[in-house]
Order: C-alpha cells, then sequence, then structure tokens
C-alpha cells in the first residue's frame, strides 16, 4: 500500500482532558459556557480531512463522556471508532452508540493514556465473544496489541478483522539505540498480521517528527494520532494540525 492510501484517525480525548480539567463538575446550567467541545472540534476534524473520529469512553468517565460520543455519532459523518475495555458495560454502550468500529484496549485505571498492548492469548474467549457480538450488529472489530507474533495469531483466531499496533514503545525509544530494533518489531507485525489477512493499522505515540519513518510501516491502512495533533493545534488551530499531519503521511 502506498503512503497516499494511509488513512489518518483524529483521537479527541485529550479535547475532552482539557475541558474536564475546569468542567469535570459542571451542571447544566454551565453548558453554553463549557469548552472546548469535543463534538463541535470533531466536526471540525472532519472538514479539515480526518478520515475517521477515534474516542477512548472510560468507565470513570475521566474524559470523553458517553453524551460526546453519542453527539458525536449524531453529527459527524466520518467513520467513528470506539476504543473500549473488554467489559460488558462497555460493549452493552457500543451496541447503543453502534460505531462503525470498535478497538478493543486493555485500560487500568490509574493509567492517564492506554499503556501495552492488550492480552489477546490470555483473554481470548471473552475477545473472541466481543468481536462475534459486535460482527452482528455490523461493527467491525480491532484490538490494540503490541507488535508480538502469538498476539497477532491469536488477534486472527477471535475473528477480529483489524489489529492496531501498539507503537508506544518505539516512540520512546525514538532517541535511543534501541529505535532501529523497535521499528523493525513493528515492521515484523505489520508483515505478520497482513499474511493472516488481518487489516493493519498503529497508534500511540506518533507526532510529527517520528511520522516520517512510521509511514513507511508496510501494508498500513490507518494511523490513529491524538496527543500530538491536539498539542500542535495550540499553536497552529485543529484544522491546520490535522493538513499538516496528513501530508506528513502522504510524504509530503
Amino acid at each position: 500500500m502506498s503512503n497516499a492510501n494511509i488513512l489518518l484517525g483524529v483521537n479527541i480525548d485529550h479535547i475532552a482532558t482539557l475541558r474536564q480539567a475546569r468542567y469535570r463538575n459542571a451542571g447544566v446550567e454551565l453548558e453554553p459556557i463549557v469548552e472546548p467541545d469535543p463534538v463541535a472540534l470533531s466536526v471540525v476534524s472532519e472538514a479539515a480531512g480526518a478520515d475517521c473520529i477515534t474516542v477512548h469512553p472510560r468507565e470513570d468517565e475521566r474524559h470523553i463522556q458517553r453524551a460526546d460520543v453519542l453527539g458525536i455519532r449524531e453529527r459527524v459523518e466520518a467513520r467513528l471508532n470506539m476504543e473500549m475495555a473488554a467489559t460488558e458495560d462497555m460493549l452493552a454502550f457500543a451496541l447503543e452508540v453502534k460505531p462503525h468500529s470498535i478497538c478493543i484496549v486493555p485500560e487500568n485505571r490509574e493509567e492517564v493514556t492506554t499503556e501495552g498492548g492488550l492480552d489477546v492469548l490470555g483473554n481470548f474467549d471473552r475477545i473472541r465473544s466481543i468481536v462475534a457480538t459486535a460482527a452482528a450488529e455490523g461493527i467491525a472489530s480491532s484490538l490494540f496489541i503490541d507488535p508480538d507474533s502469538e498476539q497477532i495469531a491469536a488477534s486472527a483466531e477471535t475473528n477480529a478483522s483489524h489489529i492496531e499496533l501498539h507503537t508506544g514503545a518505539y516512540a520512546n525509544a525514538y532517541h535511543t539505540p534501541q529505535r532501529s530494533d523497535e521499528f523493525q518489531r513493528l515492521v515484523d507485525g505489520a508483515n505478520t498480521g497482513f499474511s493472516l489477512g488481518l487489516i493493519v493499522n498503529a497508534g500511540h505515540g506518533i507526532n510529527y517528527t517520528n511520522i516520517e519513518e512510521v509511514r513507511g510501516l508496510p501494508h498500513l491502512h490507518e494511523l490513529n494520532i491524538g496527543h500530538s495533533i491536539v498539542s500542535r493545534a495550540i499553536e497552529t488551530g485543529l484544522a491546520e494540525a490535522i493538513r499538516e499531519m496528513k501530508a506528513l503521511i502522504r510524504g509530503g
């Protein structure tokens, strides 16, 4: 697949994080002034060229709220990708929202953002059941995993259509001697996933510097990027930050 075909999913969770820093306990009377609005900025993202809007509602609603997700589903025509923990509660919410896809991720109440890949092998029956339930409702499933051959093989056996390779270890090693090894792990993971018939996405820690290398991963279908785009948006505005990232993905 050529770089020109790689899609961009914009994760807007950090927009909600900023809102919650001020308005976590806001009542209805404050709604007209609560900002920033993740729903409105999802519309901006779509207009700027985002191919997908990604959200990760958590059970403690630390950033994105369920009302945000429902509002985005109603107002945005671009694909909605909902990251979710492998719980009955989150599955029920996904079936209510009916996003175009779900991405099953590990979840830790203490983490600020998702750290590490999903243990598909250790939770195989549960994950396969979620994938089947989602598929029955026309929702595609992706599994957020480390570039580990056994986890990738297990992902294929769940009947998930996609994997999202966790690029965090590579991003953290970018300025260290381990960078080349971590990138090779991603290359090998992408090749393995593709050979098993999986659609290969990637995400976590991708930014305006390492994108030049990341976009060279083989068989790459879509990148999900959040923190870096929202951070750049403080300087340039969200629409320009998205346009710039899309240009970099495509080699511009």
